[in-house]
C-alpha cells in the first residue's frame, strides 16, 4: 500500500463543498430513533455516531460537536447513545449508515468513569440521565466497535474521543495492571482519530462520500490505522532499542528507507555518507527545507507491543518518544508493530484557527438534553449548562494530566465576539438562566490567547512544557485579551455575574497583576480553586509543577485584591497523594505545610494512572521518561501498595480523627513520634476521641458514594477532559477549610 506525504496545508472546515443531503437542513435534534428519521424525511443516515454518554445537544459534549459539524457539511447524522451492548440489536435501530459508524466511549475514558483510583466501582455516572451507573460497558470503544461490525460487517468503523486518543498505542492499563494493545487492534476498527478530531473527521467523511475506500485514506493527520509494511518513499528511524554499554556498532544513516537498508548495513558513518557540510566555525550547515521534506516522509519505529509488554525500560522509552512527537509543527509519524501488523500513527492534527473555532461553536446546538430523557437530570449537563468553553489545549505539560495528549499543547482560541454571542444565546434560550455564567474557561482558566512569540519558534519547539521548570522566555504571558473579555462579558444586558470555575494557572497569573485584580474583584464566587498539587520538590519535579514560591506570591496578591474589593474570599488548593516520586516523608512534610498554613483540605486526590500519561509510565516502569531512558537511568519510586496509598491520603487529611490511628503508627515507624501530642507543634493528638473509631468508621465507609451523590457535577470540571475526578473525603463547603481559629 502506497501513501503520499502527510501535508501541513489544510482546507478550512467551512470551505469543503457540501454533501447533497444539505437540502434537508439541520435537525432540531440529531435523530435517535427510526421515527425521528422518518419525521425528517430521510430514508437513511449517512453517518451514525455511537457514544457512551447520554445525548446532550451542547458544545461541551463531544458527540454533539462532531454530529453538528458533520451535519453542517451536508451529511445526515444519527446518534445511538448508551446502547445495550449485549447484542447487535441496539446498533441496528437506525438502519445501515451509508458511510461509516463513528464510535466513542464518551467524554471520559470508560474505565476512569466507572472506577475510583482504588479500582472500586462507582455507583453513579455523571453523563447518564438520572446519574445512574452501569449504562456503558468497560472499555466502551472496543465493545461498541465490535457490535457495529456484527451489525453491518461492510460498514467502516472509526474510533474517536478521549478513550481512543489515550489508547492509540500499546499502553499500560491500571485496571488490569498490564500493557494492553492499541485499542484500534482490540476493537478491530478501520481507523482511529486522535486529538481534536474536527479536521480529520470532515476530511475522512468527504473522501468516503466521494467513493474512496477507507483503507486508502492514509494521509490524514490525527489518524491511526493498521498496515503491514512501510510504504515506498518513506524513511524509517529505528527507535526500537535502548543503547547499552558495550561494543559500538557501525552507524547506519537513520534516514535511509527500509528497502535500501540491506545494501548499506556495512557502511561506516562518514561526512560523505551523510552529505554533511560545515561553515568556517566547524558548525554543520543545515538545509532546513530539505530537513522539513524528510521529516514529512519520516516514520519512527517504536518498540513492538510484545517488547514494551515485557521490558519496562523499553516501555518508558516508547512513552518518551511519543511525547517528543506531539508538536504539529515538527512531529513525525510513528509506527508500532502488534504481532504481524503495524499500527501507524500520522502526525497530530493542525490546530484550529480562531475562525474555525468560531465556526464549530456556532453550530445550531439546542443546549439541552434530547427530549427522550423526559426531563431527567444529567449531572454533567447540570454542571456546565451555563458555562462556556473559550479555548482548547494546554501547554502546562503536567505529567499526570491527559489534556496535552488529547487536545495538544498549542492553545486554540475563540474570538471575543463568538464568546459574547454564546453568552447571549444562553441568556435567551437556556431554561433556568438566572443571569449567572458559571464559567468562562477551558482546560485552564487563563491561557486564552497566550502563545509563543513567533510561529517559527513554536513550530520548532520540542519541550513538553512552556512553564516548567520556569516560564519560557518565548512565551507571551499578557492576559489583556482575557481581561477585556471578562469586562465585555459582564457588561452584557441580562448578565449579573461571570464566574471563573476552571482551574487557574497561578504561575502565569502572577505575571499580570491587572488580570489577578480583575479576576479577584469581579469573578470569584467566594472560593477560587488552584492546584499546587504538592509542597515538596521531589514529587513536583515528576509532576512538572512549579514550587510553592509561585503559590505564595499568588496568595498574597489574591488576599490583597480581595481586601481592596471588600470581599471575604478564599483559595481552595488541590493536592495529589501517592504521585510517582513521592515518599512518605514528602507526604508528612506536605501535611506539616497544611497545618502550618492553617488548611484542613477536603479536595484530596490519589494519583490515578490514566493511559498514556508520562506519570503513568513512571508508575508502571519505575523510570523517568522526562529524561533519556536507559536500563540504568534514574529510578522513580511509585506508591502501589494499597496501605501506603491510604497512608498518603491520610497525611493530607491529618485533621480527620478516623485517620489518627494510622498516622500515629506511621509517625512512630518514621521516627517522628515528636509530632504526636496536643500542642500547636504537633500534627495529631496523642489520644483518640472517645468512641471515635466506632463513630467514624461507618461514615467513612459510605462517604465516597454519598459525596458523589452530593457533588455529582463537581467531578465534571475534570471528567470532561478525561481526567480522574477529585476524590474528596468530605463534601466541599466554605466552612470545611479553616485558617487557624477563623472560619474560612
Amino acid at each position: 500500500m502506497s501513501v503520499i506525504p502527510v501535508p501541513l496545508a489544510r482546507t478550512a472546515l467551512f470551505d469543503y463543498p457540501k454533501y447533497w443531503a444539505e437540502c434537508f437542513g439541520s435537525a432540531p435534534f440529531l435523530p435517535m430513533s427510526r421515527a425521528e428519521i422518518d419525521a425528517l424525511g430521510w430514508d437513511s443516515c449517512d453517518i451514525i455516531l455511537v457514544t457512551g454518554d447520554a445525548y446532550v445537544d451542547h458544545p461541551s459534549f463531544g458527540m454533539a460537536i462532531i454530529g453538528r459539524l458533520l451535519e453542517a457539511q451536508g451529511f445526515r447524522v444519527g446518534i445511538i447513545a448508551q446502547p445495550e451492548w449485549d447484542s447487535k440489536d441496539a446498533f441496528e435501530v437506525l438502519g445501515k449508515p451509508n458511510l461509516f459508524f463513528g464510535v466513542a466511549a464518551g467524554n471520559m475514558d470508560s474505565m476512569i468513569n466507572r472506577y475510583t483510583a482504588e479500582r472500586k466501582p462507582r455507583s453513579d455516572d455523571a453523563y447518564t440521565a438520572g446519574g445512574m451507573g452501569g449504562k456503558r460497558p468497560d472499555r466502551s470503544s472496543v465493545v461498541y466497535a465490535q457490535r457495529c461490525k456484527e451489525a453491518w460487517t461492510d460498514v467502516p468503523v472509526i474510533l474517536g474521543g478521549i478513550e481512543a486518543s489515550l489508547r492509540r498505542i500499546a499502553h499500560y492499563d491500571y485496571w488490569q495492571d498490564k500493557v494492553r494493545r492499541s485499542v484500534l487492534v482490540d476493537a478491530t476498527a478501520d481507523m482511529l482519530l486522535f486529538g481534536n478530531a474536527e479536521r480529520a473527521i470532515i476530511e475522512v467523511a468527504q473522501r468516503l462520500a466521494q467513493g474512496e475506500a477507507i483503507e486508502q485514506i492514509t494521509d490524514v493527520r490525527g489518524t491511526a490505522f493498521v498496515r503491514r509494511d512501510t510504504p515506498q518513499g518513506w524513511m524509517e528511524i529505528d527507535s526500537t532499542r535502548i543503547d547499552r554499554p558495550g561494543k559500538v556498532d557501525h552507524v547506519v544513516n537513520p534516514y535511509i528507507s527500509p528497502q535500501e537498508l540491506s545494501g548499506c548495513e556495512g557502511e561506516r558513518r562518514s561526512d560523505a555518507f551523510y552529505g554533511a557540510q560545515y561553515d568556517e566555525h566547524g558548525e554543520p550547515i543545515v538545509d532546513f527545507k530539505q530537513t522539513k521534506l524528510e521529516r514529512s516522509q519520516t516514520v519512527i519505529r517504536l518498540p513492538t507491543f510484545e517488547k514494551v509488554s515485557n521490558d519496562l525500560a523499553l516501555y518508558a522509552h516508547a512513552s518518551r518518544v511519543l511525547h517528543l512527537e506531539t508538536n504539529p509543527g515538527n512531529a513525525r509519524a510513528l509506527v508500532q508493530k502488534h504481532g504481524a501488523v503495524d499500527v501507524w500513527l500520522n502526525p497530530p492534527p493542525i490546530p484550529l484557527t480562531t475562525a474555525e473555532m468560531d465556526y464549530v461553536f456556532a453550530m445550531p446546538f439546542k443546549r439541552v438534553p434530547h427530549p427522550r430523557y423526559k426531563g431527567m437530570k444529567i449531572p454533567a449537563y447540570e454542571m456546565i449548562r451555563f458555562s462556556i468553553n473559550i479555548m482548547r489545549g494546554c501547554f502546562g505539560g503536567c505529567t499526570f494530566c491527559s489534556i496535552t495528549e488529547h487536545e495538544g499543547r498549542i492553545v486554540q482560541n475563540r474570538s471575543q465576539e463568538s464568546v459574547l454571542h454564546e453568552i447571549e444565546d444562553i441568556r435567551d434560550k437556556v431554561p433556568g438562566f438566572t443571569g449567572v455564567i458559571s464559567d468562562l474557561g477551558g482546560p485552564t482558566a487563563n491561557m486564552y490567547r497566550i502563545a509563543c512569540k513567533t510561529r517559527e519558534i513554536e513550530a520548532a519547539c520540542r519541550k513538553p512544557s512552556c512553564v516548567y521548570p520556569g516560564i519560557c522566555q518565548n512565551l507571551i504571558t499578557d492576559h489583556s485579551a482575557l481581561t477585556q473579555l471578562y469586562r465585555e462579558a459582564r457588561a452584557l444586558p441580562g448578565v449579573k455575574k461571570i464566574l471563573i470555575a476552571s482551574g487557574l494557572r497561578y504561575d502565569l497569573a502572577i505575571r499580570d497583576p491587572e488580570y489577578v485584580k480583575e479576576l479577584v474583584t469581579h469573578h470569584v464566587g467566594g472560593l477560587l480553586k488552584i492546584a499546587p498539587e504538592h509542597s515538596e520538590d521531589g514529587p513536583l519535579s515528576k509532576m512538572m509543577k512549579p514550587g510553592m514560591g509561585a503559590y505564595d506570591q499568588f496568595k498574597r496578591m489574591f488576599e490583597k485584591y480581595s481586601k481592596q474589593a471588600g470581599k471575604d474570599q478564599y483559595l481552595i488548593p488541590y493536592f495529589i497523594a501517592a504521585h510517582p516520586g513521592t515518599t512518605d516523608e514528602d507526604m508528612l512534610n506536605l501535611a506539616l505545610w497544611l497545618k502550618r498554613n492553617g488548611f484542613k483540605a477536603d479536595q484530596v486526590q490519589a494519583f490515578y494512572p490514566s493511559p498514556m500519561a508520562s506519570a503513568t509510565a513512571m508508575y508502571h516502569t519505575g523510570k523517568n521518561p522526562l529524561r533519556k531512558v536507559s536500563y540504568k537511568s534514574e529510578p522513580v519510586e511509585s506508591v502501589k501498595d494499597p496501605a501506603q496509598r491510604k497512608l498518603h491520603k491520610a497525611f493530607l487529611r491529618y485533621h480527620d480523627s478516623s485517620n489518627w490511628p494510622l498516622l500515629r503508627e506511621a509517625l512512630r515507624r518514621m521516627g517522628r513520634a515528636d509530632l504526636i501530642g496536643d500542642g500547636d507543634k504537633h500534627l495529631i493528638p496523642k489520644n483518640q476521641p472517645k468512641a471515635a473509631d466506632e463513630y467514624h468508621a461507618p461514615r467513612r465507609k459510605n462517604s465516597e458514594s454519598a459525596h458523589s451523590r452530593r457533588t455529582g457535577g463537581k467531578k465534571i470540571l475534570t471528567q470532561h477532559t478525561g481526567l480522574p475526578p477529585r476524590d474528596t473525603g468530605a463534601p466541599k463547603k466554605p466552612s470545611s477549610i479553616k485558617k487557624k481559629s477563623r472560619r474560612r
